[in-house]
């Protein structure tokens, strides 16, 4: 298995032991998963057995399956003559002709063009042998729905490895920014101390004490730790031969967490706009994993 999408269409029409067999199955989006089947009401029995037979091979998205049966040689359905009606129209006819003195030219064509000469009656068809053959084509369009998944998840996979590597290497440049603002903070608190103090000579002490705590408050080192672990689990994820979809939303929220401590703690114009550019690539991926299963 591998990362697919949520959005897929399989379609299979074949001809079954005389059966005319259409199944369709399509998918959208959904929180959960979902089933709906639109069946002939004469089979509404498949309903049940199709859901059973897509559980478990669907685990997430909105699934609408379509099914139509039809018997290529009438055997689905029983028609005969009703034959108190036959005889009823002819004695009437013949008693008309007698009385009024008519030809008598009743012929057995004339007499079936008449109200309810024939009575038709569905056969009882034998649901297993009926499921039997709806299965047969329903594992096809299953197989062309979930190749379609897949094709959309390698696109989607492909996509947001990329990104990954943006975000990565963002947090490389945050990391080698991060202590050089510190540095420029603490020069710049010297020459400010200097300015005052004029001729006598600043308290480096002081100096250290106060760059120590602006350094504090502006590290992102944890941050950006945790955020290399995410991305790895995350490309993990991608790999794992299980339904990810909900595990990835969660990971890609814990991403913007830490990006957006980043923003709050980030004293540099370049830091801020690195973590503009984070934020919109994790937005990105974002709407990708939307649609994952």
């Amino acid at each position: 298995m591998m990362l697919m999408s949520m959005t897929g269409f399989g379609r299979c029409a074949e001809t079954i032991n005389s059966r005319d067999i259409l199944v369709e199955i399509k998918s959208v989006n959904h929180r959960y998963y979902e089933f709906s089947a639109r069946v002939p009401r004469a089979y509404g029995y498949l309903e049940e057995k199709l859901k059973s037979f897509l559980q478990g091979k669907v685990s997430r998205g909105k699934i609408d399956v379509g099914i139509t049966v039809y018997n290529t040689e009438g055997k689905d359905a029983l028609i005969e003559v009703n034959k108190p009606i036959a005889a009823g129209y002819l004695n009437a006819l013949r008693e008309a002709n007698a009385e009024l003195g008519l030809c008598d030219d009743i012929t057995l064509s004339s007499l079936m063009r008449l109200p309810d000469m024939f009575n038709v009656r569905k056969n009882i068809e034998d649901e297993d042998v009926i499921w039997a053959d709806v299965k047969t084509a329903a594992e096809k369009a299953l197989a062309s729905f979930i190749e379609m998944r897949q094709t959309e998840g390698a696109k989607m996979k492909e996509d947001i490895s990329a990104r990954l590597l943006t975000i990565e290497d963002c947090v490389s440049k945050i990391e080698i920014m991060s202590p050089a603002v510190t540095e420029a903070y603490r020069n710049r608190l010297f020459a400010k101390l200097n300015e005052i103090l004029a001729v006598h000579q600043a308290d480096e002490q002081r100096i250290l004490t106060e760059a120590a705590i602006f350094a504090e408050k502006t590290a992102v080192a944890e941050e950006t730790v945790r955020l290399r672990s995410h991305i790895s689990q995350f490309r993990a994820l991608l790999d794992s031969n299980e339904a990810v979809g909900r595990k990835l939303d969660f990971l890609i929220q814990e991403f913007n967490r830490e990006v957006n401590t980043i923003g709050s703690k980030a004293q540099a114009q370049d830091i801020t706009k690195i973590v503009i550019e984070l934020k919109s690539e994790i937005e990105k991926i974002r709407e990708q994993i939307q649609n994952a299963e």
